[in-house]
C-alpha cells in the first residue's frame, strides 16, 4: 500500500504538476525536494513508498540520487522523470534500478497509471 510519496524536482512547476497529478481521494502524505541532495535526505527520513526523481537537478543529479538511494534501500521504488528521451539516458536510469521512466512534462492519466502499477507491486511483494 502506498502511504507517502516523495516529489524530488528543482522545478516548481514539475513539482506542482506531478502533485496535482496525484489522487486526492487516496490519503497520500506527499514530501518534496528541491534538488538530489535533499531528495536523498528526506528518503533517509521518511522512507517513502514511492520516490518521483527528475534527473536534472543542482547539487546531486537524479542519477546519483538514485544511485544512493539504492545503496541505502535496494527495495526503493524510483520513478524518473525527464525531458530526455534518448534510448541511452532511458537505459541508464532503467539499470541503476528506476521502477519506471515517466516522460516530462508528466500528464496526470501517466502518473496515476504508474502509482496503480506500483501499488500492484506491493501488493503482490507483500510490502
Amino acid at each position: 500500500m502506498i502511504k507517502k510519496i516523495l516529489i524530488v524536482d528543482d522545478s516548481l512547476v514539475a513539482r506542482m504538476m506531478i502533485q496535482n497529478s496525484i489522487p486526492t481521494d487516496k490519503g497520500y502524505e506527499v514530501l518534496v525536494a528541491f534538488n538530489g541532495k535533499e531528495g536523498v535526505e528526506k528518503y533517509r527520513q521518511h522512507k517513502p513508498d514511492v520516490t518521483f526523481m527528475d534527473l536534472t537537478m543542482p547539487e546531486l543529479d537524479g542519477f546519483t540520487a538514485i544511485e544512493q538511494i539504492l545503496a541505502f534501500d535496494s527495495n526503493a521504488i524510483i520513478i524518473a522523470l525527464t525531458a530526455d528521451i534518448q534510448s541511452k539516458s532511458i537505459l541508464r536510469v532503467t539499470e541503476l534500478g528506476a521502477f519506471a521512466v515517466v516522460q516530462k512534462p508528466a500528464k496526470p492519466d501517466i502518473i496515476q497509471g504508474v502509482l496503480k502499477d506500483v501499488a500492484f507491486k506491493l501488493r503482490h511483494t507483500g510490502a
